[in-house]
């Protein structure tokens, strides 16, 4: 797996920043700086090699957001240039092109807050198993022809509380990593089994003691040395040649490892291949699903959303996206406004509700909404979960789920759509 290390002992996963002094296009000023850093005292050497981390990491986001931003902008004046002279037909390329660079942006904030642990997840019981299984097709197309592919899942595993969507990337993203170690040709090896930790084998590997599903993911590629296996997990890190890697792979599924409550690890040798095992908790409860009463929405009912989000441009927007598809809509800036709407004896199909709220929260202001109306369905809109929503490997209650910021005005309407169709 090229953008990961490769050692000679079993490496867990990392703290998110290797403290290593880093600097971004000067190697020989970079070793100069370590020599002079070895002769600070501790606490100094510390907190220099902290400052000289972070100075890598913000160096390496500012970089790929100016990328972003000038196609985005660039592209956005010259469609406005175009407009003004009455070329619509020559402005809608551009505006395509803007709209690419933003998702480009979007899908470097995604990758930010997973390494950050703060993505907003779904966490549910998953059959990793059989997500394993669906996806092998997937798997072996982005390993291509030259890369056998071996799964050996052991049977009657339990269900795992994660979210599917992100362990599907997360496998996705390392099979690609196993192809670009394996360029001449090699073999990927996927192993799911079930283990049992308790004591000192659950210090470990930093996890509570408990039932875990572990998947063991192993190539026989080219690996890495002790000091690319070091900062494996490192945001911005990569081996690759510039304009080929991002470096956030890794860190990325690092962070949605760690946000679930689980264990990442690696063992590599150059010349000898790269093993990655992930850690994943057992599912222990179930939610129990909530009768609701009233609250089915039938075809041509023009249901209710209160929208609530503290941002003007952002409720303006997803009010006219609501009203152009044929909801109703109530739009507040605060959970105060939205309390006095509910308590008013407005009862809405769909609490619509951004998390970071000021005042009570998007959560808190849920959790009141259902002491009036116990059925009431809420759609978390973020672009920052962190343990606001739902923390600490727990589900979001049955009538609650989550829209990642930024969305495309498609999936808003098609997320509203779903909750409102589903009678839970």
């Amino acid at each position: 797996m090229s953008d990961r290390p490769e050692e000679n002992a079993l490496v867990p996963g990392p703290p998110p920043i290797s403290f290593e002094a880093q600097e971004l296009d000067d190697e020989t000023r970079t070793e100069d700086r370590r020599g002079e850093l070895g002769r600070l005292p501790q606490d100094i050497l510390f907190q220099q090699r902290k400052l000289d981390a972070l100075s890598h990491l913000t160096g390496g986001l500012a970089h790929d957001f100016n990328n972003i931003l000038q196609g985005l902008l660039g592209s956005l004046q010259l469609a406005q240039r175009r407009l003004a002279i009455g070329e619509a037909d020559k402005a809608g390329r551009l505006i395509d092109a803007s709209m690419a660079a933003g998702r480009r942006a979007a899908g470097l904030t995604h990758r930010l807050l997973a390494f950050a642990q703060r993505q907003s997840l779904d966490p549910k019981p998953v059959d990793v198993a059989a997500l394993l299984r669906s996806k092998e097709t997937a798997l072996r197309e982005a390993l291509g022809g030259n890369i056998a592919l071996h799964m050996e899942v052991a049977p009657d595993l339990a269900p795992t509380l994660c979210d599917p969507r992100q362990l599907e990337s997360a496998l996705l993203g390392l099979a690609a990593n196993a192809r670009d170690a394996m360029s001449e040709g090699g073999a990927l090896s996927l192993s799911l089994t079930g283990v049992v930790l308790a004591g000192e084998a659950a210090a470990a590997e930093n996890v509570p003691p408990g039932t875990y599903t572990c998947l063991t993911v192993t190539d026989n590629g080219s690996g890495m040395t002790p000091d690319v296996c070091e900062r494996a997990f490192d945001p911005f890190f990569t081996t690759k040649p510039m304009g080929q890697g991002t470096g956030l792979g890794l860190s990325m599924i690092y962070g949605y490892v760690k946000q679930s409550d689980g264990s990442i690890s690696l063992q590599s040798r150059a010349g000898e291949g790269t093993r990655l095992r992930i850690l994943l908790p057992e599912v222990v409860d179930l939610p129990q699903p909530i009768q609701t009463e009233g609250h089915l929405v039938t075809a041509g009912a023009n249901p209710l959303v209160l929208v609530v989000d503290d941002d003007d441009m952002v409720r303006d927007l997803v009010t006219q996206v609501l009203s152009d598809a044929g909801y109703r809509t109530i739009a507040v800036g605060d959970a105060a406004a939205a309390m006095t709407v509910l308590r008013g004896g407005v009862m809405p199909d769909l609490l619509l509700t951004d998390v970071g709220l000021p005042g009570l929260n998007g959560r808190q202001l849920a959790d009141a909404a259902r002491e009036l109306q116990p059925s009431q369905k809420v759609l978390f809109v973020t672009g920052y979960a962190a343990n606001a929503v739902v923390g600490g490997g727990e589900f979001l209650e049955p009538g609650m789920s989550i829209l990642m910021k930024p969305f495309e005005v498609g999936e808003l309407t098609a997320k509203v759509a779903e909750m409102l169709e589903s009678r839970h």
